[in-house]
């Protein structure tokens, strides 16, 4: 018997931990993970892991994971060989694309594909052959409404500033739960010793939410907003600033700012209270206090977004680190410099360059929003979408009204998943392609080091070995692109494999050949605990991507969306209004199949406010049923003086027991899926975002 350490960062969630591995090798056996630990010598995570990082084991080891290619003949999955898989999809889509049009097949891309490099460098390698406009991803259940703010102010949709938690005085959370989500565009291992530390310093933490999660119960103030209210509370903090500042001059030069200060001079902390349920003069004292303070930077997530005006959210955040003059500054709101910088390497993008065929939602970044794809498919004529390729996705529990999705996937002509499980979506597919686990692979944090509190970088070595017959992800897709290009007679370029793309963007990136890290695949190599690249520094004047170079703070679109938003009306008295929830453990629905990670007390009840329990006879623990204009789900609830009085609460992604699921102990939970209830009709209008939150809802006996 023999063992190893390996080191690597964990893939689960955006905080990208370091951990120490333990594999352990016996004669005539697989080698097998004997130990996970934090890894005490890397300087990002400190030697912070959470129970998800121990759970990898579990990935690993799953009995229910796909290991190979597998094809659908009636109810049965039969497995098929690699060849055959790929020239079944390309005879299949060039057939359907022959007679109905190239945007007949459609692409769903999930969040895990950020998670592993060889879908960022190479999906399009064959989606792109497809040329298609029907391309749908989870951005547009999250956090579509930021990447379009910084397209529009900043030039580039992942120009997008970080809070410099590590040297702030005053942090400002709306919307997000980091304690829950490891910082979600903030990549931040740790984030309760950063946020305590901010304490420790004399300084201070706010928390908006409907619901004292867990980091508004460690903050040294909550207040609760009404669902969809953030946005009039952030005009109303931003109003209030501009009326009693103090305001600070910024280095960046900026156009549009005076006609901001005139435009939302009507939205004062006193017009806003009734929409966003806070007090006018705790409004304009956050204000002040936020102003005021020698360090400060306002932060904004999921929450924000996913409501019917996130766009104006995170627009508004951004001009409130603007005029406090902590945007680009150390302490506030800074953009990484990335070793890999996909900002230097890409451009800007675009948006509204072609609308959905259905409802007109407007695409960005050539993706349409996630909220119209059931309808593509449902609504007959020219262009009707007749078949779907999902990759590392499950949009029937993660997208708005996942009942309506199901009848639209059972309707079509094929359908393939790139996938590891047979879920509630993979279960309508006609083919399931299989990639190796995340340990057999290696990968480089493209994204999640763009979105970083420190400059790091390192590589991640597979720590298994492929098995044998498998394949990586990226070489699935340059299976796929040949079997196409081959079946339509088109040309394709060459490609190179994932690690020497990184190779050749670290060598060309600031910290490469020219600088004196010299970093590449060679120098990270040296370093399996990760190289610290230093504390975030000002940067966003030189890397703006706008026409003039300038920051642009009223661009036209967000300026023509006011009046939407002047139009808002306070909700009716005793309405219920449905917010999602996130667990550290179970955030994702994939993350339901292993133990370790479902273990513990319940968490998929509906929580509700004694209060709220109290008007409606109901009694906590029993099981209620809740509907919304789309449909109706019956579960458990539980008083909770946590909730805002008028909201309740459903956890993201479960839901299970479904006819065809093939994830033994997730089907073995209870709960129900929240977007059973959401609105694919509820939207942020200006980016086409589902509104997630602030759902409409009855709460009744079952």
């Amino acid at each position: 018997m023999t063992k190893t350490l390996h080191h690597r960062a964990c893939h689960l969630c955006e905080a990208i931990c370091g951990l120490t591995l333990e594999i352990t090798e016996e004669d005539g056996s697989a080698p097998r993970i004997s130990s996970i630990k934090g890894d005490l010598q890397d300087s990002f995570s400190r030697g912070h892991i959470c129970p998800k990082a121990v759970a990898l084991q579990d990935i690993q080891n799953d009995p229910d994971r796909l290991r190979q290619p597998v094809r659908r003949v009636g109810n049965e999955w039969q497995p098929i060989e690699w060849d055959e898989a790929f020239a079944l999809v390309a005879e299949r889509l060039a057939s359907i694309q022959q007679r109905h049009g190239n945007n007949a097949v459609a692409t769903y891309q999930g969040n895990p594909s950020v998670h592993n490099y060889g879908l960022m460098t190479h999906s399009n390698y064959f989606l792109g052959q497809l040329k298609t406009r029907n391309r749908f991803s989870a951005t547009s259940v999250d956090q579509l409404p930021q990447h379009l703010t910084s397209y529009l102010m900043y030039g580039h949709g992942l120009l997008l500033p970080i809070p410099d938690i590590d040297h702030t005085d005053f942090m400002l959370i709306l919307g997000g739960n980091p304690l829950a989500s490891n910082g979600s565009i903030m990549t931040v291992p740790d984030v309760e010793k950063r946020l305590k530390a901010i304490q420790a310093r004399g300084g201070k933490v706010v928390v908006v939410d409907p619901r004292r999660s867990e980091t508004a119960a460690m903050a040294d103030q909550h207040l609760f907003v009404r669902p969809g209210g953030d946005v009039a509370l952030l005009f109303g903090l931003l109003n209030s600033i501009f009326e009693e500042g103090p305001t600070r001059d910024s280095h960046l030069q900026v156009d549009g700012l005076a006609e901001v200060r005139q435009a939302i001079s009507r939205f004062t902390a006193e017009a806003m209270s009734p929409l966003c349920a806070i007090a006018a003069p705790q409004i304009r004292q956050l204000a002040r206090d936020f102003a005021s303070a020698d360090r400060a930077v306002c932060y904004g997530r999921m929450g924000v977004s996913t409501q019917a005006f996130g766009t104006l959210c995170h627009w508004l955040l951004q001009l409130l680190n603007l005029v406090t003059g902590n945007l680009d500054r150390v302490g506030g709101a800074l953009c990484t410099s990335p070793a890999v910088d996909l900002v230097a390497a890409t451009s800007g993008g675009h948006f509204n360059a072609w609308q959905s065929r259905v409802s007109g939602l407007p695409e960005y970044g050539g993706e349409l929003p996630v909220s119209a794809l059931a309808e593509e498919m449902l609504t007959e004529g020219e262009g009707q979408v007749r078949a779907l390729i999902t990759v590392a996705g499950n949009p029937v529990l993660s997208t708005p009204n996942g009942r309506q999705l199901e009848q639209a996937l059972d309707g079509l002509e094929f359908m393939l998943s790139i996938d590891l499980y047979i879920n509630e979506t993979t279960r309508y597919a006609d083919l399931i392609l299989p990639s190796t686990s995340a340990l057999e692979n290696d990968h480089y944090d493209t994204t999640f080091n763009l979105f970083a509190v420190r400059n790091v970088s390192r590589f991640n070595r597979a720590i298994l070995p492929k098995p044998e017959g498998a394949l990586h992800d990226w070489e699935i897709f340059v299976g796929l692109a040949k079997a196409f290009a081959e079946r339509t007679e088109s040309s394709l370029k060459p490609t190179i494999a994932p690690a020497q793309m990184i190779d050749m963007g670290l060598r060309a990136g600031p910290y490469g050949d020219a600088s004196p890290f010299k970093l590449s695949l060679a120098t990270l190599a040296e370093h399996p605990h990760g190289i610290d690249l230093g504390p975030l520094q000002p940067n966003l004047a030189e890397r703006l991507k706008t026409e003039n170079r300038r920051v642009q703070a009223a661009p036209p679109a967000i300026m023509a969306d006011l009046e939407r938003f002047a139009a808002l009306k306070a909700p009716q008295e005793g309405e219920l209004l449905l917010i999602g929830r996130r667990h550290v453990r179970s955030n994702n629905s994939w993350m339901h199949n292993y133990h370790r990670l479902v273990k513990g007390k319940p968490r998929h009840q509906l929580l509700m406010h004694p209060q709220d329990l109290a008007h409606r006879g109901l009694q906590d623990g029993q099981r209620v049923r809740i509907s919304s204009r789309v449909g109706a789900v019956e579960v458990e609830v539980l008083a909770s003086a946590e909730m805002m009085p008028g909201v309740v609460s459903l956890p993201h992604g479960w839901g299970h027991g479904r006819p065809g699921v093939q994830m033994n102990i997730a089907t073995e939970q209870p709960g129900c899926s929240a977007n059973d209830l959401t609105d694919e009709r509820q939207l942020d209008v200006l980016s086409g975002n589902a509104a997630l939150n602030g759902v409409p809802v009855r709460v009744q006996a079952a």
